[in-house]
C-alpha cells in the first residue's frame, strides 16, 4: 500500500465522517443547544418579571403601610380630640354641679340662719317674759301678750 492511497482513503473516510456528523449528529446537538438557550432565556425573562413584580409589590406594600400609618395618626388625633372634648364636658359639668351644690349650701346656710334667728327670737322673747315676770313678781299670760311678743320678734 502506498502512502498516498492511504491518505486518500483516510481523506474519504474523514469526509464521510464529517458528512455523517453534519447530517445526523450535528442537528440534534444544535437543536438541544438552541432549546437549552431558549430555556435559559425564558428563565432569565421570568426572573426579570419576578424582580419587577417584587418591586411593584414592595411599592404597593409601602403605599399600604403609609396609608395605614396615616389612618392610625388620624385615629389617634380623633381620639385625642374626643378625649379633650370629654374632659372639657366633664369640667363644665363639674363646674355646673359645684355651682349647684354651692347655691344649695348657701340656701341651706341662709335657711339655718333664719331658723336660728327665729329660735333666738323665741328664746329672747321667753327670757324677756320671764325677766318681766320676775320683775313684776307676778305671772304674765303669754296668750294675752302674743301680739307684743310678735312685735318684739320683728324688732329683733
Amino acid at each position: 500500500m502506498n502512502i498516498n492511497s492511504t491518505i486518500f482513503a483516510q481523506l474519504i473516510v474523514f469526509g464521510i465522517l464529517v458528512w455523517f456528523t453534519m447530517k445526523f449528529i450535528w442537528p440534534p446537538i444544535i437543536k438541544a443547544l438552541d432549546e437549552r438557550a431558549g430555556k435559559i432565556a425564558e428563565g432569565l425573562a421570568a426572573a426579570e418579571r419576578g424582580k419587577s413584580d417584587f418591586e411593584q409589590a414592595e411599592k404597593r406594600v409601602a403605599a399600604i403601610l403609609a396609608e395605614g400609618r396615616q389612618q392610625v395618626a388620624e385615629m389617634v388625633a380623633n381620639a385625642d380630640k374626643r378625649a379633650a372634648e370629654i374632659m372639657e364636658s366633664a369640667k363644665n359639668q363639674a363646674a355646673e354641679e359645684s355651682a349647684k351644690i354651692l347655691a344649695q349650701a348657701r340656701a341651706d346656710v341662709a335657711q339655718e340662719a333664719n331658723r336660728a334667728r327665729e329660735a333666738l327670737r323665741e328664746q329672747v322673747g321667753l327670757l324677756a317674759v320671764k325677766g318681766a315676770e320676775q320683775i313684776l313678781r307676778r305671772e304674765v299670760d303669754a296668750k294675752q301678750h302674743a301680739e307684743i311678743l310678735g312685735t318684739l320678734k320683728q324688732e329683733l
